[in-house]
């Protein structure tokens, strides 16, 4: 057989793997020599159409050329039997030769998959090039789809660069905002992490608990408007001054206020109600389910760690004493089901190891790196 000229073919099409269906030995004959003439070496054959689907599984075709009328399946049914395994997005050739003329025929055999046709008896140089056209198609597929999954690939590399950089300048702003009573900066990032211990164990969604642990650092961030004569006052506050340090709930609601990012809507209900007492006896008065679910677990966090650690105007409890303390508000400061989480995580240990599961400054921790949330979560309500 009179082989192509080559320059129809380069080095890709040539690898690209055919498989051939028809019942007709002579048939199959004529068309894989008139292949490997032509340089094509990955090629493979079936005179049954029932091996042709387990052929196909196995070897993986780039193009099909495929029988109509055979004994046993016809080529409705072997396209039909394949087409389950041929993956979304996917262009597989299917190329028709058949001596059925019937019009009806070919726009049936089109809806379940064909993309082209040749009738019986075919001529060699049309069949190449029929074949070069549809595996051309189909590469050409395969490299867009690729460039599409390396631009995504690219898109959710920069999303997760922007949301670790959102972090990022988040907790910093946390650290600002505690830098002058607390030096070290981890009084925010040890309250993000045992909120987030609270709010699983209350069997919180894991996103709702990852957004706590990235909301609740920012709980003290309206602390930037409060004077350092009143903030870093070694002794008790005057009834005066008291009302100028509750301002910063409202001052820390205000600077969050406004952002479609509901990280930062989670952020302004903790810092404008984590000072709300379960009885009603808090900052503006608000009880029980009154005040948002992510208030009453950081008031518990909040209140713990600053006990157990020390400040300008205190010098830090014991554990076993900020415990007592703790426990002894259940149901006046504190929601009851937040302090049972809490005993439940002092049974497991988990309390005392605060300080080994807050990262530094170039740092981070696996609840933090998961990119934004763009829904609204349930854990903010009031009615929670």
């Amino acid at each position: 057989m009179k082989p192509v000229p080559s320059p129809l073919w380069n080095e890709h099409l040539r690898q690209a793997r055919i498989l051939l269906v028809d019942d007709e030995a002579d048939n199959l004959r004529v068309l894989e020599q008139l292949l490997r003439t032509s340089g094509f070496q990955a090629v493979v054959s079936t005179q049954d159409p029932r091996e042709a689907i387990d052929i196909f599984l196995g070897f993986e075709p780039d193009l099909l050329v495929l029988d109509l009328i055979m004994p046993h399946l016809d080529g409705f049914e072997v396209m039909a039997g394949i087409e389950r395994y041929i993956p979304d997005n996917t262009y597989l050739p299917i190329l028709i030769i058949t001596g059925h003329l019937d019009p009806e025929a070919r726009r049936r055999a089109l809806q379940v998959g064909a993309k082209d046709f040749l009738t019986k008896p075919f001529e060699a140089g049309e069949v190449l090039l029929r074949i070069k056209n549809l595996l051309e198609t189909r590469f050409l597929h395969q490299e867009l789809r690729r460039h599409n999954e390396t631009l995504e690939e690219k898109v959710r590399e920069r999303t997760h660069e922007l949301a670790e950089a959102q972090v990022e300048i988040l907790r910093r702003l946390a650290i600002a905002a505690e830098y002058r009573d607390d030096i070290t900066g981890q009084h925010a990032e040890r309250v993000g992490v045992l909120s987030a211990l609270l709010a699983q164990e209350l069997g919180l969604h894991r996103e709702e608990v990852r957004l706590i642990r990235r909301a609740a650092p920012l709980h003290d961030v309206g602390k930037i408007g409060i004077p350092d004569s009143i903030l870093m006052k070694p002794g008790p506050l005057t009834e005066a001054e008291f009302e100028v340090m509750k301002a910063h709930t409202t001052i820390g609601a205000r600077i969050l206020s406004g952002s479609h990012y509901s990280l930062l809507e989670v952020a302004r209900r903790i810092a404008d109600s984590h000072h709300e007492h379960w009885d009603g006896a808090g900052y503006t008065g608000l009880g029980e389910d009154d005040i948002p679910l992510v208030g009453r677990i950081v008031a518990v966090a909040d209140v713990y760690d600053s006990l157990t650690h020390k400040r300008p105007y205190k010098d830090a409890f014991p554990h076993e004493l900020a415990v007592d303390r703790v426990r002894s508000k259940r149901g006046r400061h504190f929601d009851p089901r937040v302090v049972d989480a809490f005993d439940a995580l002092l049974d497991r240990g988990l309390v005392g190891e605060l300080e080994d599961m807050v990262p530094g400054l170039e740092g981070d921790v696996a609840l933090m790196n998961a990119p934004p949330i763009t829904r609204t979560p349930t854990l903010g309500s009031r009615a929670h």
